[in-house]
């Protein structure tokens, strides 16, 4: 069975037009979603001792994502607001809580090496520990979302084998020419997802294109963490690349179908 852990951000994404909040965070959001498609998977992070806390909490064990390294700080948990247009989400604010407030210990370093993904983010705060993360893990995944600065990806790019970006506004040729060159510092795998234009793969020194699949949008939050989860479960299980791809694709818009990442709304009081 295909084992993954998630390590860093969550938050509570706070829908202002609904006025219910989900659980998020790259993150964790990879570690329910891998659990969804199959996988063995637990969660590493800091989450606040409020009810935004407590409420993600709940939701992993609900979900069956180990959670027997999760911190639990005293004090708030992150959130982000979140609006909607026209089903895609625009982040409005937000407060980075406790989720910063840990450090990984001894016995988290030798749970992690029982898995065979560990999956971070940009938004994790974790730098710092990605060369000890490259020592114990398999394989280490990272999420930088719409970071392309030189310097931090020269700083981080070493330490990773698959490597997630979000490029909805560059050009075909441009994302083929970044992800050659960030190939050479490191990663075997490389995705940059383009929205509704699909997303480019390069792995083992191979191009795939895969088209977006038609969904109803009603929330785009959380379809890109869907569509890494189930190509890394579907990837570590043998699958080809083109059918790998496919399930993501797929996976993306079933999650643009309901609001939030992966569900379990509860009202919040501004």
């Amino acid at each position: 069975m295909a084992s993954i852990i998630g390590v860093g951000d969550n938050v509570v994404d706070k829908y202002l037009d609904l006025g219910l909040m989900f659980p998020g965070g790259n993150a964790l959001n990879v570690a329910v979603l891998a659990k969804r498609h199959g996988a063995r998977t637990a969660y590493i992070g800091a989450v606040g001792s409020d009810e935004a806390g407590r409420h993600i909490c709940n939701a992993l064990k609900s979900e069956g994502v180990d959670v027997s390294h999760m911190k639990v700080i005293n004090g708030p948990n992150a959130y982000a607001a979140v609006t909607l247009k026209d089903g895609d989400r625009v982040f409005v604010g937000g407060d980075k809580g406790v989720s910063f407030d840990f450090t990984l210990t001894c016995e988290d370093y030798d749970f992690i090496s029982g898995f065979d993904i560990v999956h971070s983010s940009v938004y994790s705060g974790i730098e710092n520990e990605m060369k000890s993360l490259k020592e114990r893990a398999r394989i280490v995944s990272f999420d930088f979302s719409d970071k392309y600065d030189d310097a931090y990806l020269n700083e981080i790019l070493p330490y990773v084998d698959f490597a997630f970006f979000s490029g909805s506004h560059k050009s075909l040729d441009e994302i083929k020419y970044l992800q050659r060159e960030f190939s050479k510092k490191g990663p075997k795998l490389i995705l940059i997802t383009r929205g509704a234009e699909g997303a480019v793969l390069y792995y083992n020194g191979m191009y795939y294109l895969q088209p977006s699949v038609p969904a109803k949008v009603v929330d785009t939050l959380g379809a890109g963490d869907a569509f890494i989860a189930c190509l890394m479960v579907s990837i570590l299980n043998g699958k080809g690349v083109e059918e790998a791809l496919n399930a993501a694709a797929n996976a993306a818009a079933e999650t643009c179908g309901h609001y939030g990442a992966f569900g379990y709304g509860i009202k919040f009081e501004n």
